[in-house]
């Protein structure tokens, strides 16, 4: 089955706009969903083969009519807090998975690619768990030629991970730290779009499950350490036990902007880690070769560098 058209919801997100540019730099044609067209333009309009179009993807007619004439569709919808702006766990990613395979059904589209998470379950200890584990069903049913990809913590250039730990860090003189001992094996974005833009042209792919780690196990303490050395902010940092992590998470679920909250909190009981091998033969990137060339740009020395750039003095 040859794919030369990619439709993809959710393509103008972090990942989805690394897949975009991967997949044009390759030649196919790819058209995005979003609900702010001018906003993803922004981030996708010097691609020549993208064309960014307005959809509401939760309505299914307006789904299937973009999936039409496309090869492949791609769903990259996910959120990660409920409320506050975002779609509920159930219409994100249940129903909109369902629509998905609805829409490929009726438009023709018989490849479809889904990105799931790691240690996805129906019987996941939290509920965004459980909502990536119910969709993963929906589509294994779908009788369609499906693959799923379900990664560990994703980071790389503009990720909301390692730079939203560098962020907090500017202002914490100490972290008391939720949850210290969780452990993830964090995969960079690039290597996550190499293995969705690979599996078009491996027939194999179809039908199976690839979970995307990389080649490092490390606790979340371990993580806050090594962006606080990457970015000369190192902070004292207490691990909290699972009782006042819970408090923590709770508390923190009514801040303007959600930085955790008990379901990430039940999430972390379950280790994000795998023992796989990468797919397609793809050598996923190790983090400390590829974070501290954006985590750097944090630190006072580079920006001092970055304005005297632009003051033309260097």
């Amino acid at each position: 089955m040859e794919v030369t058209t990619v439709a993809m919801i959710g393509g103008a997100g972090f990942v989805g706009r690394h897949i975009c540019y991967r997949l044009a730099a390759e030649g196919y044609r790819v058209r995005v969903a979003t609900r702010d067209r001018e906003r993803a333009k922004d981030r996708l309009i010097f691609l020549p083969t993208v064309e960014v179009e307005t959809v509401n993807v939760h309505d299914p007619r307006e789904l299937a009519a973009f999936a039409h004439g496309a090869d492949a569709l791609m769903n990259l919808v996910g959120v990660l807090h409920e409320g506050r702006g975002n779609a509920s766990f159930q219409a994100a990613h249940v129903e909109l998975a369902a629509k998905a395979v609805s829409a490929c059904r009726e438009a023709g589209v018989r490849r479809l690619l889904h990105m799931s998470a790691l240690q996805a379950s129906p019987d996941g200890p939290s509920r965004y768990l459980r909502s990536k584990g119910e969709a993963e069903a929906i589509v294994r049913a779908s009788g369609l030629a499906w693959t799923m990809f379900r990664p560990s913590v994703v980071f790389g250039n503009g990720d909301s991970f390692l730079n939203l730990f560098a962020q907090l860090l500017r202002f914490m003189p100490v972290v008391f730290l939720a949850c210290p001992n969780a452990r993830f094996q964090p995969v960079f974005v690039e290597d996550v779009a190499a293995a969705f833009t690979r599996s078009l042209v491996e027939p194999e792919s179809a039908g199976k499950s690839c979970d995307l780690c990389g080649p490092k196990v490390y606790r979340l303490r371990e993580l806050i350490e090594f962006v606080g050395a990457v970015t000369g902010r190192r902070r004292p940092v207490v691990g909290l036990n699972d009782t006042l992590s819970y408090w923590q998470a709770f508390a923190m679920e009514w801040m303007p902007v959600k930085l955790m909250t008990r379901d990430n909190f039940r999430s972390m009981q379950v280790d994000s880690v795998c023992e796989c091998e990468f797919p397609f033969g793809i050598e996923p990137a190790a983090l400390e070769a590829i974070a501290p060339a954006y985590l750097a740009q944090r630190t006072p020395r580079q920006r001092y560098q970055r304005m005297r750039s632009r003051a033309r003095r260097d």
